[in-house]
């Protein structure tokens, strides 16, 4: 029987002052003036027609994500914000959260932001290296990083995310344990470190950079991992980090096979439909210039997921999580009979891979280290 879970919002913004080689998210270089008054009253529209969805909840989070959120104006950050309490109503405790980039036009608004309601940053720093900046294409140097992060604290922010990739062309080992040490240092309490992959329509999967061999990555990894925990930084997730229990809640629900509302162009949600026994996806329109010829009429596509693709979906996203999920959660929030994945989850417990533990879908070390072999079980 599926239930209801937790309820969060996801925006898209999708410009950018430049397309990165190694992006591979609906984002589009802003060639003339940003049309921001228009594109907020179309975000407003759209989550009008998506109140469907809400069935009585209260949103837990919210994050904007692009693209280049930081963009935008603080007046129309809080103007999305003010609409989406007004219409939904939040949580006493929920989590707002806007990616920004470095840049110094970016860092300008950061108090705006945090005076519009946002409450956490995610900042897209990916090196404190000058070289590296240069070979992924990012228009800002590592001296800017270090000024947002003081600036994100000076304003008020006590909760922020510092975006990190490693795995980049010709990177050392000690070049990937410098920016995870600059990091700490400059005081982040959240660090999202992760590879650098090369993705399809990309200008990297067109003209792709020489990456370190498979030995070297191995080693960058466990370099970075050490200096993780010498630090005490939770590992909670594959590529996330906390320290003082300041982790993100917003994708702890995604992994948890929460439900979210997906506004924006380009943008994707997951609901649950406890009437019909379904748990739907959404997605809206992708072009800038589409969705805003589309007010209040976004939504693409609508579709149930097959029950037989839900069980995959359920583990792909829980098992990513160090702890795990509750095992009611698979039947609560996929509808699925526990019995149905018994014999799997037993033979990977005889396999060393799942722990035998009655309240949690669970990987040992083992299995943490080879999730892909796991979720091919499934």
């Amino acid at each position: 029987m599926i239930h209801l879970p937790p309820l969060s919002l996801y925006v898209h913004i999708p410009w950018c002052v430049k397309k990165c080689p190694y992006c591979d998210f609906n984002s589009h270089v802003a060639k003339d003036d940003i049309p921001e008054k228009e594109y907020v009253a179309a975000l407003i529209e759209d989550l009008k027609a998506d109140l469907r969805w809400v069935q009585g909840r209260k949103l837990s989070s919210i994050f904007i994500g692009g693209g280049t959120p930081s963009l935008f104006s603080g007046p129309a950050i809080e103007a999305i914000l003010v609409a989406a309490e007004e219409l939904i109503g939040f949580q006493s405790d929920i989590e707002i959260t806007l990616e920004a980039n470095p840049g110094t036009f970016e860092q300008n608004k950061f108090a705006d932001f945090y005076s519009a309601g946002i409450n956490r940053l995610s900042i897209g720093v990916q090196s404190f290296d000058d070289s590296h900046l240069h070979r992924l294409g990012r228009i800002h140097d590592g001296s800017q990083a270090l000024r947002a992060i003081a600036t994100a604290r000076s304003v008020g922010f006590d909760n922020f995310n510092i975006d990190l990739m490693h795995g980049l062309p010709d990177q050392t080992i000690s070049q990937a344990e410098a920016d995870i040490t600059i990091a700490m240092d400059a005081g982040a309490e959240h660090i999202s470190w992760y590879q650098l992959t090369i993705e399809p329509n990309t200008e990297f999967f067109s003209r792709p950079p020489i990456l370190p061999v498979e030995d070297r990555l191995a080693d960058i990894q466990e370099a970075g991992m050490a200096i993780l925990r010498e630090k005490e930084f939770d590992q909670y997730e594959v590529s996330a980090f906390a320290l003082n229990g300041k982790k993100a809640e917003h994708n702890i629900n995604y992994w948890q096979f929460g439900d979210y509302i997906g506004i924006g162009a380009g943008a994707h949600g997951k609901l649950s439909l406890p009437e019909q026994q379904q748990v739907i996806r959404t997605a809206k329109t992708r072009q800038p210039d589409h969705y805003l010829g589309r007010l209040g009429t976004a939504l693409t596509h609508s579709k149930a997921i097959d029950p037989d693709e839900m069980t995959l979906e359920f583990m792909m996203n829980g098992l990513r999580l160090r702890q795990g999920v509750p095992v009611d959660y698979f039947m609560t929030r996929t509808g699925v009979d526990p019995k149905s994945i018994q014999k799997t989850i037993g033979q990977l417990q005889s396999q060393g891979l799942l722990e035998s533990n009655s309240d949690r879908y669970r990987t040992t070390p083992l299995g943490y280290q080879f999730l892909n072999t796991v979720l091919q079980s499934f």
